[in-house]
């Protein structure tokens, strides 16, 4: 069972890391629709790590990424980078979960695509670990 901050944080970053695993099985499976469900996962659970560690309380229960980084007080106001992956990644949870036009959203998931948002978020996964120490 979790039970101290450090091992909250630690139980978010290691789901985190297991779905960076994944996300590139994959990217390297061309299996781009859950290349950005699975970022999204990873930006998620990097987000509920630092709320953890900064507010010292739980996360809502929510997958927006804005909410949990403006609630976890991350100051983005200098990364550009950062509130354009969050909002890159933001249809992508829920599109990924229900599909209504396939298609549609695999045509915009390239391969080109989804290894920029792989890269972008393992760079944010980065960002994150680094301000936790």
């Amino acid at each position: 069972m979790v039970t101290s901050i450090k091992e909250k944080v630690e139980y978010w970053l290691d789901l985190a890391d297991y779905d960076i695993a994944s996300a590139k099985a994959m990217l390297e499976a061309r299996r781009y629709l859950y290349v950005g469900f699975l970022c999204h996962q990873v930006v998620e659970k990097c987000l509920k790590a630092y709320f953890w560690h900064c507010r010292k309380i739980e996360p809502p229960y929510t997958h927006n990424l804005l909410v949990l980084a403006e609630q976890a007080k991350l100051d983005t106001a200098d990364r550009d980078d950062v509130l354009a992956l969050f909002n890159e990644l933001m249809p992508l949870n829920i599109q990924a979960r229900y599909p209504e036009d396939k298609e549609l959203l695999l045509k915009s998931l390239t391969k080109k695509r989804c290894e920029e948002l792989y890269q972008r978020t393992k760079e944010f996964s980065k960002w994150i670990k680094k301000l936790l120490k």
